[in-house]
């Protein structure tokens, strides 16, 4: 049998996983990579993966390597590929493009450019073209550039693997049925149900972890429910092959389901509970239970060994109320009174949460939930692992603060009071109440509100880090004062206050995810309507200490061309689009703050085709396109970043010299450059001082509510000399 090469793509963290599933369905020269693993093998080995891989998201294979500097280059190196030997021209096709640090920067116009390609060599050879079927065609081409280097690949699998065809329905945030797949396998379930251990998720949601676990244990094949593969309409399947795998498959169903373990899911929703059961049913795995039950009270009786797996519920917020602790308190209770000699296995945002599990942990593994880091951490519910600890900042009851206390309540209301006389008569909706002006008390809060809704308000708590000597249990008991006290004062609920813990920041750590809530609210700065959300992100998406740099774009932008770089959620260009500027370009990195942008301009009706938004490295950016002159620019570029969607790090101190002068043969002879930095020891190069006309304005561009952190950002305003 010939041998050839794959790559099987699967989520962060699961690599070596992978590696050992693949070389069970016999595949050879396994390689781990950034993106996934390769492999070598038959065509039988790529048809097992397909049908048997837990962990997989596809089976790809290669059809060309080559060198894609530019869009024609791709375009023609891609036409070089006798596409005929994997489709005919009545066959349908759909083409994704993925890229990292490339010339290239658009992945749509490089899927477009490859399938142009195609259809293009169709059309010379016989007159007729392919069409486009991005739901289901019958031949997915993916193409990945990576520096400038293309690879092309056909998808053996069709869609993502991760879809199994037993779940049309889900609960809020369900598990991909992979990660559910990697999280049993880091907790040994094959071992454990071989043993005739049962499982349990105590807090099971739709379901995925318990289907997954019967699976396992019952030896089905995770895509033997599925109905589409993307082999079985390639130009070279081999049908008989993929049936007598399909075949091999269906008997050894039939065989694990005479020695299926016990299999429990438990929920308080009634309704998610209704879902899990049209899953199983889908999924056609008989013996499995799920049932009612409140974690707070839960009752039951269990076998004597097996897997406690589960993913609790993460809140809307990180650390919200003290809710999320109590809930693993709770967990840990039910583990420790019902569970005694299992082992256990609990998915986790926040590996702090895990100590108010009680039980001390064996390991821990790192897993991503999409684009969220988490923890897996793994016990054996012994006694002697047994603890009672509780390590995050809930709330207090008013009788058990301490009195050290006192103090921060009555800075707390002292400030609160001078700051709304001000932001009354200002007209300023959002901002700091308090910024560590306490040295015990050591944490940022500040007001979001909406004008025209002033009693519909929120508090965002970030506390900072405490030095490693301070006492853990006096941090503890800092943090729930902080909290306890600052609700209090503030009068506002559970769902109107976020707390968070902010520790020292690299480049663009502030703006990594922390959840996926989704959840944004309307605030208002003067006349500017713009969505923050204080779930997903250790920031909100509005920097307030730059309120009055917004504010100065805003009264200079009529009639001008704006420039936005490192853009950000795009607040700077909706001041300088409600200021009247003829256009505005906003340039970041990150598709999701652009498209933030975008809803930004749009809530304050501003869309429109003069208004631009660029995905691009703004380095490369200002390097490569230099069709345009620009009358007012916003520079905010990161202290540092080493961003793998960057050609080289950014040190701002070492680098803002180039990346100003750059900047500035972008903006026209009588325009403005504002250049901020929020690095704390900045010095400006002298020779931007002695080669252009430079204020430095940061004393202005500090808010009243920032008076107490003069460094928290320094601001140039910058023109060409006269």
């Amino acid at each position: 049998m010939n041998t050839l090469p794959f790559f099987a793509t699967a989520p962060k963290g699961i690599s070596d996983l992978l590696v050992s599933e693949l070389q069970s369905l016999g595949a050879t020269a396994t390689k781990e990579t950034r993106a996934g693993v390769q492999f070598e093998g038959p065509l039988e080995v790529a048809y097992r993966a397909c049908l048997w891989s837990r962990l997989a998201n596809r089976i790809l294979l290669p059809v060309g390597q080559f060198q894609a500097e530019s869009a024609d280059a791709l375009y023609h190196q891609a036409r070089q590929i006798d596409w005929s030997q994997h489709m005919d021209a009545d066959s349908t096709l759909a083409v994704d493009a993925n890229l990292s640090g490339s010339a290239i920067t658009h992945s749509h116009f490089a899927a477009l450019r490859i399938k142009d390609a195609i259809v293009d060599q169709f059309f010379e050879a016989i007159g007729e073209r392919p069409n486009v079927d991005v739901d289901r065609p019958d031949v997915r081409i993916n193409g990945y550039i990576h520096r400038n280097e293309a690879q092309l690949y056909i998808d053996l699998s069709g869609a993502s693997l991760h879809e199994r065809g037993y779940r049309q329905r889900a609960g809020a945030a369900p598990l991909k049925e992979n990660l559910a797949a990697a999280i049993l396998m880091r907790a040994g379930w094959a071992d454990i149900a071989a043993q005739g251990g049962a499982f349990v998720d105590p807090m099971c949601g739709s379901g995925t972890l318990v289907l997954e676990a019967a699976m396992i244990a019952g030896d089905v094949a995770p895509g033997l429910n599925r109905r589409h593969f993307g082999l079985l309409t390639w130009k070279q399947h081999d049908d008989e092959l993929w049936q007598r795998l399909v075949t091999e498959a269906s008997q050894r169903e039939t065989e694990g389901a005479t020695r299926l373990p016990t299999l429990l899911g438990f929920d308080h929703d009634r309704q998610v509970l209704d879902i899990a059961r049209d899953n199983a049913e889908r999924l056609g795995i008989e013996g499995i239970t799920f049932a009612f039950q409140d974690i707070r009270e839960f009752r039951h009786d269990f076998p004597d060994f097996g897997l406690v797996a589960t993913n609790p519920p993460y809140g809307k917020r990180l650390l919200d109320s003290g809710a999320l602790p109590e809930l693993y308190g709770q967990l840990g209770r039910v583990l420790r009174q019902h569970f005694v000699h299992w082992k256990a296995a609990v998915l986790t945002q926040d590996a702090a949460l895990g100590k108010a599990i009680g039980i001390r942990s064996r390991r821990q593994h790192t897993l991503y939930n999409g684009p969220l880091l988490c923890k897996l951490i793994h016990f054996d519910i012994e006694e002697k692992n047994f603890f009672n600890d509780s390590r995050l900042p809930g709330k207090l009851d008013t009788e058990k603060l301490s009195p050290q206390s006192e103090a921060f309540g009555n800075r707390l209301e002292k400030r609160l009071r001078q700051l709304q006389r001000w932001a009354n008569r200002e007209g300023i909706d959002c901002y700091r109440i308090y910024d560590a002006d306490l040295p015990d008390y050591a944490a940022a809060i500040d007001l979001y509100s909406h004008r025209s809704n002033p009693d519909e308000r929120w508090i965002c708590i970030q506390e900072y880090e405490a030095p490693r000597e301070i006492d853990t249990q006096e941090v503890r008991r800092r943090s729930r004062e902080i909290r306890t006290i600052a609700q209090n004062l503030l009068d506002v609920d559970d769902e109107h206050l976020f707390y968070k813990q902010r520790k020292r920041q690299r480049g663009e750590s502030q703006y990594e995810r922390t959840d996926t809530s989704d959840r944004f609210h309307e605030i208002t700065e003067g006349d500017c309507r713009l969505w923050v959300n204080f779930d997903d992100y250790l920031d909100t998406g509005l920097f307030l200490d730059h309120r009055p740099v917004r504010t100065w774009i805003q009264r200079e932008a009529n009639g001008k061309n704006f420039l936005n770089l490192f853009g950000y959620t795009g607040a700077a260009t909706v001041h300088a689009a409600k200021g009247g500027a003829a256009s505005t370009v906003t340039v970041d990195m990150s598709r999701t703050y652009l498209d933030w942008a975008e809803r930004n301009l749009r809530l304050n009706d501003l869309s429109g085709n003069q208004h631009r938004f660029i995905q691009a490295d703004c380095v490369t950016w200002l390097e490569q396109d230099k069709s345009s002159q620009f009358d007012l620019v916003f520079l905010d570029p990161p202290t540092f970043s080493n961003s793998k969607r960057m050609k080289h790090t950014l040190d701002i101190q070492r680098d803002h010299e180039s990346l100003i002068r750059r900047t500035m043969r972008r903006t026209a002879r009588d325009g403005t450059l504002y250049f901020s930095t929020n690095l704390r020891g900045f010095r400006l190069a002298a020779a931007i001082s002695a080669d252009f006309r430079v204020e430095d304005v940061t004393r202005q561009s500090i808010p009243h509510d920032f008076e107490r952190r003069q460094n928290i950002h320094h601001c140039f305003r910058i023109r060409h000399p006269v």
